[in-house]
């Protein structure tokens, strides 16, 4: 699959607190508008500077091709990774193709160094849950999993998250449910957060080599940076998953990466 394909429709778009007013998708959310990574790049190593120009270049939709997942499980494992880390809030064109990049990492078998001794390897581990979420979906709605709506996506979703499958039971007792969420959200979350596009959202620098930093106290931006500049926004009316919540005391339901029993 190198075309990305979108999840059946799309959802509401952020809203306005004050007015209720839908607020416009953006080349650049967050809230640091105006300010570029990549206009910094002249100070950066010249091997620094290919890596990170190649993840514009190279990751833009539709141009990175998918080798691990079959068509099928593309299919589903995009509209996971698409919930996991929505991008509704950018414009089509800006919006960081994610699942390529995980399916880099698993065609490459680029491991963490550690595998728990109740999980089977990564690889094995996504294609048992691509084939678990699509049997939810199936078990549930009587269609695949990237056709249903967004908010049934969520709950099969947050089912997952608390542990408790809503469905293809049999499927989630193969490997320890809260470890695969937890290896799935830190490879979404480290696939977007790797993008340059992404550290303009967040207002980061980029890489300190070889000019560094000089403004190390009290938050104040660097003379390349720009201030953050705060708007308020309320989430979707059918979003499930913008509840906060604290964290749980019971050592029972916490997952830490690299904590436990590895082998």
């Amino acid at each position: 699959m190198t075309d990305r394909e979108r999840v059946k429709g799309e959802r509401e778009p952020l809203r306005d607190p004050a007015t209720g007013a839908a607020l416009p998708q953006r080349e650049q959310p967050g809230y640091y508008p105006g300010f570029s990574t990549l206009s910094q790049k002249k100070y950066w190593d010249a091997t620094t500077r290919k890596v990170v120009e190649e993840r514009v270049a190279g990751h833009r939709l539709g141009q990175k091709s998918i080798r691990f997942f079959t068509h099928a499980e593309a299919a589903t494992m995009l509209a996971v990774v698409d919930r996991i880390m929505p991008q509704e809030d950018r414009t089509e064109e800006r919006r960081i193709p994610i699942l390529p990049g995980i399916d880099e990492r698993l065609y490459e078998n680029r491991l963490e160094g550690f595998r728990f001794e109740d999980m089977p390897p990564d690889q094995e581990a996504y294609r048992l849950a691509a084939r678990a979420f699509e049997q939810m979906a199936q078990t549930l709605h009587g269609i695949s999993f990237h056709e249903i709506s967004i908010r049934e996506q969520e709950r099969i979703l947050r089912s997952v998250h608390d542990a408790k499958p809503l469905a293809a039971i049999e499927l989630w007792k193969q490997m320890n449910v809260e470890r695969f969420w937890a290896l799935l959200v830190s490879d979404v979350v480290a696939v977007y957060y790797a993008h340059p596009w992404a550290w303009d959202e967040v207002g980061f620098g980029g890489p300190a080599y070889p000019r560094g930093y000089m403004r190390l106290e009290e938050g104040e931006p660097e003379p390349w940076e720009v201030r953050e500049q705060r708007y308020e926004w309320v989430a979707p009316a059918d979003s499930i998953s913008d509840v906060e919540e604290p964290n749980g005391t019971d050592k029972e339901h916490q997952t830490y990466p690299g904590q436990g029993g590895t082998h």
